[in-house]
């Protein structure tokens, strides 16, 4: 087993992130130095009184204060890493990894890295036997995801590349036709897709798409059907409302995670295979171009980060990549 891997848990080392919470309940993250301190307008902790301590441990600042140390789990990391783009929320990469049975050993094809949070939830579930291919059109989303997914495993892992370009133009020359278990499509315009996706799927595979809205749905829908080429879609969208339990006072929180997004699954069918026909109700499916043109990415519209902002993520997440190995080199040494 890699060290990278090994680090996810025992004694805090230099170099790991560490969530410390307070007696009011408030977080905060930091990665250990040895000589390091957290200061806050109450005291310092030093560093070096968490290096060496076990997981979910209470140590205690100069002023007295108690922090509970825990190494933060995969879901505290995505949810509080540099972003480039929106990331697939822990609820629906949950999802996307039953929907989708990503299994170990399974060989991926993931479009649309965003900040590389889905990626390291398929990299953790492939394990060290399956293979994870990521495409991107941005060089900058790239980047941001590369760093991340070494700032939380130490290292970029060898069973997993990102390629920089259209999905369409890329994946005839990265994987060969009939040997993807499984696609995960999280992008503006899946459906452009479907014709590289089935060709790379082998028979059985399951394609898992990820797509925001209602009239993006509804097209992605319509296009897998029109393809001949996968079994019917099935579509689902999750959603998570947690509890207050304290004694006899329990009830709702009143927050919850509400929609983020849609999922729709399909599967590869064999080369020459036809669905049985499914008998549905009537309904107004029919659809004219104009109704196509309102779905097209131009009339949905597409939220970019600014190229400063881009910039300035891209060195949050490579800094906190660096921090990792730099920490993993004097462990070594």
């Amino acid at each position: 087993m890699s060290d990278a891997i090994r680090r996810q848990s025992g004694p805090f080392r230099a170099g790991d992130r560490v969530q410390l919470t307070g007696p009011k309940g408030r977080l905060n993250t930091v990665t250990l130095e040895v000589g390091g301190g957290f200061h806050t307008h109450r005291g310092i902790l030093d560093h070096d009184l968490i290096i060496g301590q076990p997981d979910a441990s209470v140590v205690t600042s100069s002023n007295g204060i108690e922090y509970l140390a825990l190494r933060p789990l995969l879901t505290d990391f995505v949810m509080s890493m540099p972003r480039g783009a929106a990331i697939v929320y822990p609820k629906d990469a949950a999802q996307i990894l039953a929907q989708a049975d990503i299994f170990p050993g399974a060989k991926v094809v993931e479009a649309g890295v965003g900040s590389g949070a889905l990626s390291l939830w398929l990299l953790r579930a492939i394990g060290t036997d399956g293979y994870l291919n990521s495409f991107e059109r941005r060089q900058e989303f790239a980047d941001v995801a590369q760093g991340n997914v070494s700032a939380f495993l130490g290292a970029a892992p060898d069973n997993w590349t990102v390629t920089v370009g259209d999905l369409v133009e890329s994946l005839p020359g990265v994987v060969e036709p009939g040997t993807v278990d499984r696609v995960v499509l999280d992008m503006l315009a899946p459906w452009e897709c479907l014709d590289v996706t089935a060709e790379a799927l082998t028979p059985g595979g399951v394609l898992i798409c990820y797509i925001a809205t209602v009239t993006q749905l509804s097209r992605v829908a319509e296009a897998i059907r029109r393809t001949g080429q996968f079994t019917d879609p099935e579509s689902s969208e999750t959603m998570v409302r947690t509890w207050h339990v304290e004694g006899l006072a329990v009830r709702p929180d009143h927050r919850m995670i509400g929609h983020t997004g849609f999922l729709m699954t399909a599967r590869r069918l064999a080369p020459g295979a036809v669905v049985p026909q499914l008998k549905r109700r009537p309904s107004k499916s029919d659809f004219s171009d104009e109704d196509v043109e309102a779905w097209t990415p131009g009339a949905l519209g597409e939220r970019t980060a600014s190229d400063k902002s881009l910039r300035k993520t891209v060195r949050e997440a490579h800094a906190a990549a660096e921090a990792a190995k730099t920490a993993d080199d004097e462990t070594v040494e």
